[in-house]
């Protein structure tokens, strides 16, 4: 089991990569859009992220020395933010440009979630 949450948090790393690629990509364009970079980024936040919160559970049952439990309250702060990610994303993503309010606060959003997840301790 622990190979699989190793994949998946490969594959969390890898949809975050997405998402903040996306954004940092246009800093020099005009106008901004959400592309799609962003919107399958955050999916895969999101599905991974759940994912790994639980399998943490059962894996640290397993072994409790090399699994800690998840701390719900980072956790669900961090679920807020790419909510929050996400609304922006999928309200915006069929128009040609979104303002630089918006693409400022996907980007600001997804880079405090990294924040949170490496300062919470």
């Amino acid at each position: 089991m622990s190979i699989v949450f190793n994949i998946l948090v490969i594959l969390h790393f890898l949809g975050l990569a997405s998402l903040i690629g996306g954004f940092l990509v246009q800093i020099k364009t005009s106008p901004r859009e959400v592309n799609m970079a962003m919107f399958h980024g955050a999916l895969t936040q999101l599905v991974t992220g759940v994912l790994l919160v639980g399998l943490s559970y059962p894996l640290h049952k397993s072994d409790p020395e090399e699994y800690g439990l998840p701390d719900n309250a980072k956790i669900a702060v961090k679920l807020l933010f790419l909510l929050v990610i996400l609304g922006l994303i999928l309200a915006n993503r069929k128009k040609p440009s979104i303002t630089t309010g918006v693409w400022a606060t996907i980007g600001g959003l997804a880079i405090l979630n990294v924040c949170i997840a490496v300062l919470w301790t």
